[in-house]
C-alpha cells in the first residue's frame, strides 16, 4: 500500500466523551491533502495537521460549485482493531461524480491508500462505545482563481474525519415523512446520481417545510412526471410490498447508495424478492390502503437504515406497520451493523481492516 509523507500535529486535541458526540462538530488531529494541476495530474499527497484551507476569493468552487464529496465510516471491532466498510465503493463513486462534474478522476488505489493511512494514524479517535464510529469525509474542490464558467485547472482532494455518536442512542424510532409535490431534488440528465453539494442545497427548503409541518423527512418525486418516487431526504428508500422489496431504479436521478446496494445484496442472499423499478406515489399509497405495504425504510451511511412509520401526501395519510420498525428492516440493520462492527461474520468480503 502506498505511504504518504506525514507532518505530525505539534499539539494533539483532547478526545471527546463518546457519550456526548455530535455529528460533524469535532474533528481529528490530521487531514489528507493532494493537489491537482493541469498537465501534471494529481500530486503531492500528504497528511498534515487539521487546519483551515487558504483559498483565493475567486476560487471556482465558490462561484460555480465544481465539487464532489463522499461519506464513509471506520468502526472499532471487538478485538480493538479498526475496519472500513466497502471503502472502494466510495472511491469508485467519487470518481463517477467527478466524471459528471468535469473533475479529473482520482487514482483509485492511491485514494484508498490515503483513506486507510489517515484512519490508521487517527485510530485513537475511533470510539469504542456501541454504535459509535469515525466518520470519514473525502471531498474535491476546484481551486483555480477564475470567474468564468469552465472546468477548473486546479483542484484539492482532502479527507477529514470526525468521531460520531450512536445514530440511534435511544433506540430506532420510525420517522414521519411527507411526499414533496412542489420542489424537486434532481432530474434525469442532471447531477442527481452524484454526490455534489448542489443536490443537497436544493433539498433544504423542502426539508424545512416538512419539518415545520411535523415531518422528519421529504419523500422526493421525479422532476418530470412528478409522480415517481426517488429518494427520502438524503437517503435511498425501499418498501416491502406484498412480500417483495421494491426500490426506485437507478435511472440517473437517484444516488447509487452503497448501503442500498448492500441491502439489496443481503436481501437476495436471503431469497427475498427484490424489484428495482419505477414506483409511483399513487401505487404506494394504494398498496397501503389495501394492507399490502408492510415495511418502509431509508438507507444510508449515517443511519444504515431509517424505518418509516408514517407517510403523508396532500390530504392522505398512512401508518406503516403500526408505526413500528418491521422485522425485515430490523434484520437488515442488525446484519449490516454486525458486519460493520465485526460482531457478525462477513461472508461478502465487505470489511477492509485498517491495521
Amino acid at each position: 500500500m502506498r505511504e504518504y509523507p506525514v507532518q505530525y500535529a505539534a499539539v494533539r486535541k483532547p478526545k471527546p466523551d463518546p457519550s456526548t458526540l455530535v455529528f460533524g462538530k469535532t474533528f481529528t488531529d490530521h487531514m489528507f491533502l493532494m493537489d491537482y494541476t493541469a498537465g501534471q495530474g494529481w500530486h503531492d499527497g500528504r497528511i498534515v495537521p487539521y487546519a483551515p484551507l487558504s483559498l483565493d476569493p475567486s476560487a471556482m468552487v465558490f462561484h460555480y460549485a465544481q465539487e464532489v464529496f463522499e461519506g464513509l465510516k471506520a468502526y472499532r471491532n471487538p478485538q480493538g482493531g479498526v475496519q472500513l466498510f466497502r471503502p472502494m465503493e466510495n472511491v469508485k463513486r467519487i470518481n463517477a461524480s467527478c466524471a459528471r462534474m468535469c473533475i479529473p478522476p482520482l487514482p483509485e488505489e492511491d485514494a484508498l491508500a490515503a483513506i486507510r493511512q489517515l484512519v490508521g494514524l487517527e485510530r485513537d479517535w475511533v470510539p469504542d462505545q456501541p454504535g459509535t464510529s469515525l466518520y470519514i469525509r473525502p471531498f474535491i474542490i476546484a481551486t483555480t482563481p477564475s470567474l468564468g464558467v469552465h472546468a477548473a485547472h486546479n483542484y484539492i482532494f482532502c479527507i477529514i474525519c470526525c468521531p460520531v455518536g450512536a445514530y440511534y442512542a435511544e433506540g430506532i424510532n420510525p420517522v414521519r415523512i411527507y411526499v414533496e409535490s412542489e420542489d424537486v431534488r434532481a432530474v434525469r440528465g442532471g447531477t442527481g446520481y452524484t454526490k455534489c453539494g448542489g443536490n443537497y442545497a436544493a433539498s433544504i427548503r423542502a426539508g424545512e417545510r416538512a419539518e415545520a409541518a411535523g415531518y422528519a423527512q421529504v419523500l422526493w418525486l421525479d422532476g418530470v412526471h412528478r409522480k415517481y418516487i426517488e429518494e427520502v431526504g438524503s437517503m435511498n428508500v425501499l418498501f416491502k410490498v406484498d412480500g417483495a422489496v421494491i426500490t426506485p431504479a437507478l435511472t440517473g436521478s437517484v444516488l447509487p447508495g452503497i448501503t442500498r446496494k448492500s441491502c439489496l445484496e443481503l436481501l437476495k442472499s436471503w431469497d427475498v424478492p427484490v424489484e428495482e423499478r419505477l414506483i409511483t406515489a399513487e401505487e404506494l399509497f394504494a398498496a397501503a390502503g389495501a394492507g399490502k405495504l408492510e415495511e418502509a425504510f431509508g438507507s444510508g451511511t449515517a443511519a444504515v437504515v431509517s424505518p418509516i412509520g408514517e407517510m403523508g401526501w396532500e390530504d392522505r395519510h398512512v401508518v406503516v406497520n403500526g408505526g413500528k420498525i418491521g422485522p425485515l428492516t430490523q434484520k437488515l440493520y442488525d446484519t449490516l451493523t454486525g458486519i460493520q462492527w465485526g460482531t457478525q461474520p462477513d461472508p461478502f468480503g465487505w470489511v477492509v481492516p485498517v491495521d
